[in-house]
């Protein structure tokens, strides 16, 4: 009689042998590692390029409402793309033409007069308020003695940032025209690599992302040629002096620096008032404020009665995280990237009803939202909302035939045969 042995069996070759998917693992990891790399340095070769790509995928993306609807009046879409870039070509030469010899002519006599009017600051500054700032002279020796290399490096390139900004503009025109005259084709190509309910999830983000961008950049634009405009003839008004610069970068900055770009925008021409006047800079500063009000009260809502609202925090964050990563032009195209963002989490991901807690409420007493009956639902595999996910959600069991037709319940001879192919859309 046998007596059972406390010590475990002894193991055999065969089971101290590796897992036979174990070489397999490997060699995909170290595969994995590779490509990495690679695709890392050639993102680093390739960064010109891909910077043409994302700027000219921006600006298909605005310029397809116009597109789409010259489509719907009977034209080519070859042809309608032709129209749309040649409009905005020449209506941007007209601007220049109207206002780029004030404007430049401007620019030059501030770049000019910039020890001048830092004389007269200082010198205000000293008599009312007892504040001493270094004199001029000094500021440009130290200015000359830090970035004098510098400056005169970039003189001897300016040459070759001429010739690359064309380069790059021409490239960015191609670009934008192949992508907006043949992107029907070009969703179609995706597509023929999906799945039908595939498909339309993705042809529901492109849309979704398509809107909400070109609402959100033509909205900004409008609003940063009316804030220009308005500020503009405020300056011209109280006879400050280059008018016609000072409002273009308060219209611009105010309007794509999120939450801080309306002071930031007006600080230089306040600053340059100010050297004219105190009263003046008084004058200009409380325009700023107003327009403001009025801007956010009347402009905005009419303008970008379509666009994505953004968080304030989370745009700020979204323009210093992006311009940390992607520099100047990622800071640029922050707003619009996370203006997509918003669209697509915010139609994909599922809410949930709000529970009662005081950490929820932003004054004490106050009361949260209502139910929404929609909160709960999530889209179903054809991209749609139905009442089998928000049952689901508040864990209740529905009719798997509920909410469908006859011919797509479950049982029926639609469901037995063979599902038909769906074509892309365009």
């Amino acid at each position: 009689m046998s007596v059972p042995s406390a010590l475990p069996p002894r193991a055999t070759p065969a089971d101290r042998r590796p897992p036979a998917w174990l070489p397999r693992a490997l060699v995909m990891a170290v595969v994995a590692v590779f490509l990495a790399v690679l695709t890392w340095r050639a993102l680093g070769k390739l960064g010109t390029v891909l910077t043409i790509v994302v700027i000219s995928w921006f600006i298909s993306l605005a310029m397809e409402p116009a597109v789409k609807w010259l489509v719907q009046h009977r034209l080519k879409r070859g042809l309608a793309t032709g129209l749309v870039m040649i409009g905005s070509i020449v209506a941007v030469v007209v601007v220049l033409a109207l206002f780029g010899g004030l404007f430049v002519a401007q620019l030059v006599d501030l770049v000019q007069d910039v020890p001048r009017l830092y004389a007269d600051l200082t010198a205000m500054l000293d008599e009312s308020f007892g504040i001493a700032l270094p004199g001029t002279d000094e500021v440009l020796e130290r200015l000359a003695n830090d970035w004098g290399d510098d400056v005169a490096f970039g003189i001897l390139g300016v040459g070759g940032s001429i010739v690359g900004f064309f380069f790059v503009a021409s490239a960015v025109l191609l670009v934008v025209y192949y992508m907006v005259a043949a992107g029907p084709r070009f969703r179609a190509a995706i597509c023929r690599l999906l799945a039908p309910r595939r498909q339309r999830e993705v042809l529901n983000i492109w849309e979704v992302s398509q809107a909400k961008v070109a609402d959100f950049i033509n909205s900004r634009l409008v609003l940063a040629a009316l804030s220009t405009a308005f500020t503009f003839v405020f300056l011209t008004i109280v006879d400050v002096p280059y008018a016609l610069p000072l409002a273009a970068f308060t219209g611009v900055v105010s309007q794509f620096v999120p939450t801080i770009g309306t002071y930031l925008g007006g600080i230089l021409p306040v600053a340059v008032a100010f050297a004219v006047s105190p009263l003046t800079a008084v004058g200009v500063l409380i325009f700023i404020l107003a327009y403001q009000q009025v801007e956010n009260l009347i402009f905005a809502p009419k303008v970008s009665a379509r666009s994505l609202e953004l968080n304030p925090a989370m745009s700020f964050l979204a323009v210093l995280a992006f311009g940390a990563v992607f520099g100047a032009l990622g800071a640029f195209l922050a707003l619009p990237v996370a203006a997509t963002i918003q669209a697509v989490s915010g139609t994909y991901v599922r809410r949930h009803e709000l529970v009662d807690s005081e950490l929820l409420r932003a004054e004490p007493g106050q009361t949260l939202e209502p139910k929404d009956p929609e909160a709960t639902r999530a889209p179903d595999d054809a991209g749609h909302v139905g009442a089998g996910h928000a049952d689901a959600a508040h864990g209740t069991a529905s009719d798997p035939g509920a909410g469908l037709t006859p011919a797509e319940a479950p049982g029926s001879e639609r469901t037995r045969t063979e599902p038909t192919r769906s074509e892309p859309q365009a």
